[in-house]
């Protein structure tokens, strides 16, 4: 164990989280615009790119960190499957026996991530990636494709730092951290998933159907569920799905189809929002457990 990774068991992470939570959240001007324009100089934000351009403009630190930008900053790419946020790509590869790559000789469970046997056992043979969004990104959340939600479930978890270093020095840290799962029905490829994965100092994470996710601050695992056809929501590719309060990590999980990875989509490649993922593959049948079966297990919705 390194000393980082050590003082991440030491640091009173939720405490510390909670307290730069009620920092960001505050309208107060002297609070607020300092710490944001001490932010845009530090990172070298370029509000150019955002529908409000001047750092005045904002009423809070965590109104400026999920600003929205202008629809010409991230063209969507022509291709079926794209990238869900601005970020760095930390791994891509297969899900092989119930396993997935968090970092070099280091795996993870895909069941420990999803909480989710069947939708574990559905994705088996598939393919993942995974984008890591530092502090400095644009951080709201995409569709990789085109989509009809069918349930999201949150699952508590700690909140060690999602950088790089850390991920690669401990053990299944993504399965392990707070997150929130979601998945989705793809009009030819099946069933998909994405993960947001909150970190140390994130504040929350919000969807753009629920809102805030953790508001009233959970210790157990929820779950919503959305399969009802006359109360469908469904998405475009490219439209935003949700957004953390500070950076973090969303992996996006594919069901067992033909995917030939974008030769731009390479791991420790920087990458933006829009930009194309998969080259255009005819999708393949999932043959090993049909879909049919699979949506039928979370045909009921469930209540909050």
């Amino acid at each position: 164990m390194t000393i980082t990774t050590f003082l991440q068991h030491l640091a009173p992470l939720r405490l510390l989280t909670r307290g730069a939570g009620v920092v960001a959240q505050s309208r107060i001007p002297v609070i607020a615009q300092p710490l944001i324009r001490r932010f845009i100089r530090q990172h070298g934000i370029d509000l150019s790119e955002a529908v409000r351009c001047h750092p005045s403009d904002y009423e809070s630190f965590n109104d400026f960190f999920t600003r929205g930008l202008l629809p010409s900053a991230r063209p969507i790419a022509d291709t079926e499957w794209v990238s869900p946020a601005d970020g760095v790509i930390s791994q891509r590869g297969e899900i092989a026996a119930g396993q997935l790559i968090q970092a070099k000789q280091q795996a993870y469970s895909i069941n420990g991530l999803l909480g989710d046997t069947a939708l574990a056992h559905y994705l088996e043979g598939g393919c993942f990636t995974t984008v890591y969004l530092s502090p400095r990104d644009y951080h709201r959340v995409h569709m990789p494709c085109a989509g009809r939600l069918l349930g999201m479930r949150y699952i508590p978890g700690t909140l060690f730092s999602v950088r790089p270093a850390i991920v690669n020095a401990m053990d299944g840290l993504l399965a392990r951290n707070e997150r929130l799962v979601c998945w989705f029905h793809h009009p030819q490829c099946g069933i998909f998933a994405m993960v947001l994965v909150g970190a140390a100092i994130v504040g929350s994470i919000h969807t753009v159907w629920h809102g805030a996710v953790n508001a009233t601050n959970r210790r157990t695992i929820h779950e919503w569920r959305y399969a009802e056809q006359n109360h469908a929501v469904r998405f475009a590719k490219g439209e935003e799905m949700g957004h953390f309060q500070l950076g973090s990590t969303v992996i996006v999980l594919l069901p067992q189809t033909a995917v030939k990875w974008h030769p731009e989509w390479r791991v420790e490649s920087a990458v933006k929002q829009g930009q194309a993922m998969i080259a255009n593959p005819p999708p393949l049948p999932y043959t090993r457990q049909s879909l049919l079966e699979l949506q039928q297990a979370y045909s009921t919705p469930t209540r909050p």
